[in-house]
Parts: C-alpha cells; sequence; structure tokens
C-alpha cells in the first residue's frame, strides 16, 4: 500500500464505490490506512487526474482526501482542515441522497474522526503563528460534525438494518471530544436527549458505549451530580477491556473523586495498579479529617490534578475532611450539644488559623444544608445541636 501508484488507488476506490463497499472505501480516504505514506499519492492538484477515473460526486471527495495529503506531508495542517472540511461536506451531500442505504456510515466514521483530529492540528499551528482564536477551527470542526450527526438523527424509517441512525453515537463522541476540549459542555445536553431516547440506545457497539458514558459520566461530574456521575463511569470502567490498562486508566482519574465524595476510599492496590498513588495520601487525609495533610498533598500534587481538570473537584473534599474532623470531636466528647468553639479549636489544630466563631458556624451551617450533618446551630448559645439518630450520616445517603 505504501508503493499504491495513483490508477491502482483510483481503481479500487471506484470498485468499492460501485460494490457499496464501506469499510473498504473508508480505508481510502482514512489517514489511518497505509495509501497516505505513498510518494506517489502526494499530489497538490490532483482534480484532473482523479475525473479522469472518477465520477462525481465521488471525484470531489478523494481530490480533496489527495490534496490533504500533501499538505499533511508538507506539515500545513491549516490547509489540511480546509480540504478535509470540503471533503466532508461533500460527504454529507452525497450521505443525503442516499435515503433507503446506510453502507457508507464506516466511510462517515472515517473522516469524521479525521476531521477532529487536524482541527486540533490547525489550531496548534494557528497558536504557533499567532494568528486566530484560540480553538476556533475545532469550533468550526463541530459545526461541520453536527450537520452529519443531523443526517443520521433525521433518518426516522422503521427499517433496523439500513438506517443512518446507527451512525448517532460515534458523532456524538466525536462531538463530546469537541466540546470538552474547547469547554462547551452545555452543548452536551441536546446530545444526550437524542441518544438516551434512541430506540438503540442499549445496541450500539460496546466501544462506542463505554466512550458515550465516559463523557456521559464525565459531565454530570462537573454538575455535581456524583450519583449519576458514579453510574455512568462505572459502566465504562467496568466494561472496559481489561488490558486497555491506559482506558480504565483515564476512567479511574475521574471515578476516584466521585468515588470518594460518596464516601467511598479506594484501596491502595488499586492505585498501584494504574499508577494513581497520587490518590492514596488524598484518601488517607480525608478519612481521617486531617485537613493540614489534605491541603499538604493537594498542594504536591496539584500539577497531576490540574492537568485533568479535577483540582476543583478534588477541593470539595475539604467539606467532606472537616466533616469527619467533627465526627472525632463528636466521638472525642460523646456528646449531642456540642461548642462551636470546640469545633473551631479542631480547625485551628488542622493550620487554618485564621478561622473564628463566625467562620466556623458558617462551615457547620453547609454541612448541615448539605445533609453531610444531622442537626442545627443555636446561634445565640454557639452550639451545634445533634440528632440522637445518626448525626454523620454515610455520605452516600446525602450526596447528589
Amino acid at each position: 500500500m505504501a508503493h499504491l501508484t495513483l490508477n491502482q488507488y483510483l481503481q479500487q476506490i471506484d470498485n468499492a464505490w460501485r460494490s457499496r463497499d464501506g469499510i473498504s472505501l473508508a480505508d481510502f480516504v482514512s489517514f489511518r490506512h497505509a495509501h497516505v505514506a505513498s510518494s506517489k499519492l502526494q499530489m497538490e492538484n490532483p482534480e484532473s487526474s482523479v475525473e479522469r477515473v472518477l465520477e462525481p460526486p465521488m471525484d470531489e471527495i478523494v481530490a480533496a482526501h489527495l490534496k490533504c495529503v500533501w499538505y499533511v506531508n508538507n506539515q500545513d495542517f491549516v490547509q489540511a482542515y480546509y480540504c478535509q472540511q470540503l471533503l466532508v461536506q461533500a460527504f454529507v451531500k452525497i450521505f443525503q441522497m442516499q435515503r433507503d442505504q446506510n453502507w457508507a456510515l464506516p466511510v462517515m466514521y472515517a473522516i469524521c474522526i479525521d476531521l477532529r483530529l487536524l482541527a486540533q492540528q490547525a489550531d496548534k499551528l494557528l497558536a504557533l503563528r499567532g494568528s486566530g482564536r484560540p480553538l476556533e477551527t475545532l469550533e468550526k470542526a463541530a459545526d461541520i460534525l453536527m450537520s452529519c450527526f443531523r443526517v443520521c438523527a433525521a433518518d426516522n424509517r422503521s427499517a433496523e438494518e439500513s438506517t443512518k441512525r446507527w451512525g448517532m453515537l460515534a458523532l456524538v463522541n466525536q462531538l463530546f471530544k469537541v466540546y470538552f476540549r474547547i469547554n462547551k459542555l452545555h452543548l452536551c445536553k441536546p446530545l444526550i436527549r437524542a441518544i438516551e431516547s434512541s430506540p438503540y440506545k442499549d445496541q450500539f457497539s460496546l466501544s462506542q458505549q463505554i466512550t458515550y458514558k465516559y463523557y456521559v459520566g464525565r459531565k454530570h461530574m462537573f454538575a455535581s451530580d456524583y450519583k449519576s456521575a458514579d453510574m455512568y463511569l462505572t459502566f465504562a470502567f467496568e466494561r472496559c477491556h481489561k488490558k486497555s490498562v491506559r482506558n480504565k486508566r483515564l476512567i479511574l482519574i475521574y471515578l476516584i473523586p466521585v468515588k470518594m465524595l460518596l464516601g467511598y476510599m479506594p484501596q491502595r492496590g488499586m492505585l498501584e495498579k494504574y499508577d494513581l498513588l497520587q490518590f492514596w495520601e488524598v484518601a488517607e487525609a480525608v478519612k481521617v479529617g486531617n485537613l493540614e495533610l489534605l491541603n499538604n498533598v493537594m498542594q504536591h500534587h496539584e500539577a497531576f490534578f490540574i492537568k485533568f481538570g479535577i483540582f476543583l473537584i478534588l477541593e470539595k473534599l475539604k467539606y467532606v475532611c472537616i466533616r469527619n474532623l467533627f465526627k472525632k470531636v463528636f466521638d472525642i466528647l460523646k456528646m449531642s450539644r456540642i461548642p462551636v468553639a470546640a469545633l473551631m479549636t479542631a480547625l485551628k489544630l488542622m493550620k487554618i488559623d485564621d478561622i473564628d466563631i463566625s467562620e466556623t458556624m458558617c462551615i457547620l451551617a453547609n454541612l448541615i444544608n448539605e445533609g453531610k450533618i444531622k442537626g442545627y446551630i443555636s446561634f445565640h448559645h454557639k452550639i451545634l445541636v445533634l440528632s440522637k439518630q445518626q448525626a454523620f450520616p454515610p455520605l452516600s445517603m446525602v450526596t447528589r
């Protein structure tokens, strides 16, 4: 394939097109196929050569692909992206005309993945040149991906085998990858509704379902819906292939903080297996209510937590840590009426030196409001009055 001539390449495409072989055709317009390494296919102006062999509209798609290959090999990812954009737009027109067929779905998958990846490379190049808005190309790519999604979603035919709706989840996953990168998670909502209401929701390929659950789980996590996040991320982790260690580790980076916020602390053996011991000291500090240690650990691993966007999520564990600290005070005093001054003293022992009674009562009010502590504050007497039944309920019962 690396020595494929232009004529051989075009003939194979023509054969795949005429026989409706979507898988082979997808290979011949994909950057993950060996033909892109052939020097004989790297042409700046391939239009006339392509038109001699292929008929419209296939000639437009292949010419755009060959130009894209040319620009990629010349490291001009901006022009490569524009060629890929023309390719996808031309494909969408063909795809819409194939009203009773979905054999071209593999082609759509291949060219949409390349569109997203080329957009990322184009944005990097534009950033180096100091031109354009950050992630501007990726935003444009999202609009084109959405046009493909609309074609699939609009196919309301009842014939399961030939409906284009089988392509919806793959496109949603590509769009999720874009929206998370450009930080526009609100755009995920209509996509989630479309998938959740689809009759094929549980029939898509497992790999696509895992990717979908991973991103939806992360979205729920950022929305502080930890129980839903736990459900989706657990699905993704448990069904991810055991040999896909890198993917399982990535899922755990988000699942572990969610589990901790629900009161379930990770085991050291699992953290060692997936090289995630950054969470071990966090868990140990939270369990014993050691706020000083938690602050130190968070600072020590700050770069790692920020890289994956979970630093602010883990910051919420400070309230869990304080709740556990107050529970230790309760266990020591063995009283249902605890002076707020005693809780303030415990906080000061954790190196929170600038805290006062009013701030301590504010923290208590938040913990009570969130259901992490059952009781009320007597502001006049500056006393925490705890419930006689489960004053410190399990976090899994009170966290959203």
